[in-house]
């Protein structure tokens, strides 16, 4: 079951809280301490966990509006119906008992400061077992800190920047890294589409973005290819014309834009003004049913172009097939990417659960830590030393509509 609230009215309730977090965050997040002084000072807001009750107590922190609203709408929807599907068959079996899993669900609204503030009343919550989210890097990065300190395992769906699980031990995610997802992106450039002189947008306010430019740029030099320029834009301007007259003027073959899909179409739709014909590429932050419609519906602008992310659904996989219809059959559409990762990540947090034999928060930690070969729907998943999932990525090419399968590409 799921309650929604407003994380901002927390603020009215604990500033005192909220500022004391804010002064003492600028300490070393990376220390693996639990439950007191984590690198980032001692928390007063973490509760011991009471583990007595017949439910499984699960937060989640998601973007359900704001800037990014498609992200935590989809991974929510994706979260919710692995629970349903788990809670239909009795709940997850706990030491020879079946118990229900019971969700709370906050809306950070896009806003790194709310997920911080969800972490903290997350933290106090002595029921809640373990945390998913959140599926923007920025956001995750500020929100883990308070979940290491508190010994509370968190699961990110989608956050992709490496930093993420650098805070601490207890810091885990069900997706690869912008490490890979940049390698992915500079092979399919230089091995299938052939291109020699790539330019680069990026966001310099987005871990995301930065990251993954970053590492494009360093694996493309690497296979041959060079860099036309690498120009900045801020997410929340409206004109990009000037950035895209310097990649014109460059002669670049192709483009790399490793954003989010609410700016990417406007993009798109200025770079055909400009002239542009090369092909457009991204990462998975375009994996938006609202990608095409901002770049002028389908066959516009940003037909033909392509982005690397973590699930197709034209798998031939039986169980993605599986997936697919039932979700189709419960929703009225197929489930997106992100979809797919909320559900993944929830059922991976049950497995571990039933694993560990205990909704003891450790015990889960651990349980979590060894997940070997999982059979998920974006793909077989071993969580690695770091907390990080080794998995394939796809390739997907925007045609009409559509999001179409176009190559699968496995870590080295």
């Amino acid at each position: 079951m799921h309650k929604f609230s407003r994380a901002s009215l927390l603020k009215a309730l604990i500033p005192g809280l909220v500022l004391s977090l804010n002064l003492v965050g600028c300490k070393d997040p990376n220390a693996n301490k639990t439950g007191g002084d984590a690198g980032t000072g001692t928390s007063t807001t973490a509760a011991a966990q009471d583990t007595s009750g017949d439910t499984i107590k699960v937060g989640q922190y998601a973007s359900l509006t704001g800037e990014t609203s498609t992200f935590g709408v989809e991974s929510n929807a994706g979260l919710t119906f692995a629970v349903d599907e788990l809670n239909a068959a009795g709940g997850i079996e706990v030491g020879g008992k079946k118990m229900k899993v019971e969700v709370e669900t906050q809306d950070d609204q896009s806003k790194a400061d709310e997920a911080k503030t969800i972490a903290v009343k997350f933290a106090s919550d002595a029921k809640v077992v373990a945390v998913i989210g959140e599926v923007a890097s920025s956001r995750s990065k500020t929100a883990a800190p308070e979940f290491q300190r508190a010994g509370i395992p968190m699961i990110s769906p989608s956050s992709t920047n490496p930093e993420v699980t650098k805070v601490g031990d207890f810091i885990f995610r069900v997706c690869f890294i912008d490490p890979f997802q940049g390698f992915v992106m500079a092979k399919f450039a230089s091995e299938e589409l052939k291109l020699k002189k790539v330019a680069i947008m990026r966001d310099p306010s987005q871990d995301y973005s930065v990251g993954l430019a970053d590492v494009f740029k360093e694996e493309f030099a690497k296979m041959g290819g060079a860099i036309a320029v690498d120009v900045s834009y801020n997410a929340k301007d409206s004109d990009f014309r000037s950035q895209l007259g310097q990649i014109k003027a460059a002669g670049a073959d192709g483009i790399f834009i490793p954003g989010y899909y609410n700016e990417v179409g406007t993009i798109a739709r200025q770079a055909k003004e400009l002239g542009i014909e090369a092909p457009l590429m991204g990462g998975d932050g375009w994996d938006s049913e609202k990608l095409v419609e901002g770049a002028g519906g389908p066959g516009k602008a940003l037909e033909g172009a392509y982005f690397s992310t973590h699930y197709s659904k034209d798998s031939k996989e039986q169980k993605v097939q599986d997936f697919v219809k039932a979700f189709s059959a419960k929703n009225g559409k197929a489930p997106a990417s992100l979809v797919a990762q909320g559900y993944d990540a929830m059922m991976i947090l049950a497995d571990a659960i039933k694993r560990a034999g205990s909704t003891d928060r450790k015990k889960v930690r651990d349980a979590l830590a060894q997940t070997k070969d999982y059979e998920a729907v974006t793909g077989k998943i071993t969580i690695d030393a770091n907390r990080n999932a080794t998995k394939s990525a796809v390739v997907l090419q925007i045609k009409g509509a559509e999001f179409a399968y176009v190559k699968t590409i496995a870590p080295n």
